[in-house]
């Protein structure tokens, strides 16, 4: 898989770090222990700022002037747009409008310290990609969600944020539990709750970064609620039978392909869209993570077997975007769509729903 992790140049080094293990890419630093937000810049090689540039160009004489022999400076600027730099290596990263806010990279890192007060949120990696456009971080929060009695039922809780400097796109946060027995990132959605957040680079994006971290402090806070329903789940018998239907329901890309799974027309369903289901469906009945007491034949297990899918069994092309599933894209659209069966399916409203 293709990794797309900056190189300085200049410091010789990838700009990345993970703590205590390497990631798939083998690249960047390793550090023993928990780094502060200052240390993990600095680790991350993250610790640069950007600016907002003008543009010129040459008028026309210059512009066909004879290259070898005159030195010509453009000297027409380019109204409403600018070019985004970095100042450790003056590389252009972006062209932006006039409209567009910088957030530096340092103040990514205030938005993780403030959701738990400066104490307690642990880095665990962080890097930059590209010539430094976009950097991504991911930070450990403290404690644990439990299901069941034994160790593997913990689910760790984290927080994700990337965010761009070439004008591609926005800040995107996101809260997301991870099930330690097979890093399985479980994409929830409780009520009256969101975890993602997206923020435009605009003039108030500063602001609403503030905003945007009482909301992910409000989602990790309501983990008390998730641990309650995750340990109800994990208590919920349901069948093979079941678990299928609940699969192919929550892999359903159209509403034609809803319709024909809940009146029993799989004959006219495409190959891929079998395959899929047939795949999540085997992961769920042979996976070892699949096997505990928490997941084997729970609502649970069930739950665990379609976001299982996104995390353990699909084959993505790179890296990248495996994560963008998981965390924005169709993974995370199939995972709560997942969320929601499982929810009908405890209040015995899921026979209904498929009738």
């Amino acid at each position: 898989m293709a990794h797309n992790i900056n190189f300085n140049e200049k410091t010789g080094k990838h700009s990345f770090f993970s703590v205590q293990e390497k990631a798939w890419h083998g690249l960047g630093q390793i550090v023993t222990d928990y780094p502060t937000s200052r240390e993990a810049l600095e680790f991350a090689g993250l610790n640069y700022t950007v600016e907002k540039r003008p543009l010129f160009t040459y008028d026309t004489v210059n512009f066909n002037a004879n290259a070898e022999t005159d030195i010509v400076i453009p000297g027409v600027s380019v109204p409403n747009y600018f070019a985004t730099m970095r100042t450790d290596t003056d590389q252009v990263l972006g062209l932006v409008g006039r409209d567009y806010k910088i957030v530096q990279n340092v103040d990514a890192f205030t938005f993780f310290d403030s959701i738990v007060g400066g104490d307690g949120i642990m880095y665990e990696t962080a890097g930059a990609l590209g010539t430094g456009e976009r950097i991504f971080i991911t930070a450990k929060l403290p404690d644990y969600i439990k299901v069941g009695k034994q160790d593997e039922g913990l689910i760790e809780k984290y927080i994700f944020l990337t965010t761009s400097h070439d004008g591609s796109g926005g800040i995107m946060a996101a809260f997301t539990p991870v099930r330690i027995v097979c890093q399985n990132t479980l994409s929830m959605a409780l009520a009256n709750c969101s975890n993602l957040v997206k923020i435009r680079h605009t003039g108030n994006a500063g602001e609403r970064l503030q905003q945007a971290h009482k909301i992910m402090g409000i989602t990790n806070m309501l983990t008390v609620q998730l641990e309650s329903l995750f340990n109800r789940w994990s208590k919920v018998r349901i069948s093979d039978k079941q678990v299928l239907q609940l699969i192919q329901e929550a892999m359903a890309p159209t509403k034609e392909v809803l319709e024909n799974v809940r009146k029993g027309g799989t004959d006219d369903l495409s190959t891929i869209f079998k395959n899929i289901c047939e795949k999540t469906f085997v992961y769920a009945m042979t996976s070892p993570s699949q096997q505990t007491d928490t997941t084997k034949g729970t609502l649970f297990g069930a739950y665990n077997a379609v976001t299982g899918y996104f995390q353990n069994v699909r084959q993505y092309k790179t890296g990248e975007d495996k994560l963008n599933s998981i965390l924005f894209g169709t993974g995370l659209q199939r995972s709560q769509t997942a969320f929601k069966l499982c929810e009908h399916f405890e209040k015995n409203e899921f026979n209904t729903i498929m009738n």
